[in-house]
């Protein structure tokens, strides 16, 4: 049965969060204070925080920054995902992808149906791999966020989830989590 073994160590990661939006400010970004509240209290490093304005440029050069640091091993987004003209976090990150992880949006998307219903499908959630540095890009609402961290996220990247966890594949910690 899947899940966390409390028997196995766990080992924390060093993720840097970034939020997309062209409205929000330190004081008004809740999903990005939620992601970080729900980062540090799973045991994780809060390697990075930033916010961008929905540019194209703007995102991908902090998300190439974070890629290229050895000491970010996740990068999560918020906002840019969805639909409107100014949502381009897709068309900024993909094109630095070496490979897309696509049940990442399926399981996003499967739990999300049960919180949102069919409202899902306005999402463009994605995840991939930089070089070695995961990144997930999720919708910039809070609700959205708390999915994504309580069902997803959280067991996917702790150390102690089995079968497997993506800690499994982060570069420092192939050989003590394997």
């Amino acid at each position: 049965m899947p899940g966390i073994d409390e028997n196995l160590t766990f080992h924390p990661l060093r993720i840097a969060l970034l939020t997309v939006s062209d409205t929000r400010t330190a004081e008004t970004d809740t999903s990005g204070d939620l992601l970080a509240e729900r980062v540090t209290g799973a045991g994780h490093a809060l390697a990075g925080r930033a916010i961008v304005a929905d540019e194209i440029e703007a995102i991908r050069a902090q998300v190439r920054d974070w890629a290229a640091d050895p000491e970010i091993d996740i990068v999560i987004t918020t906002g840019g995902t969805g639909f409107t003209p100014r949502d381009v976090t897709p068309e900024a990150v993909k094109p630095l992808l070496r490979r897309q992880m696509d049940g990442f949006s399926t399981v996003f998307h499967q739990v999300s149906l049960g919180t949102v219903g069919v409202a899902t499908l306005q999402s463009r959630v994605f995840a991939g791999q930089i070089a070695d540095t995961f990144i997930f890009c999720l919708p910039g609402s809070t609700g959205a966020c708390r999915d994504g961290w309580d069902l997803v996220l959280g067991f996917e990247l702790d150390s102690r989830h089995r079968p497997c966890s993506l800690a499994d594949q982060i570069p420092r910690l192939r050989d003590v989590c394997a």
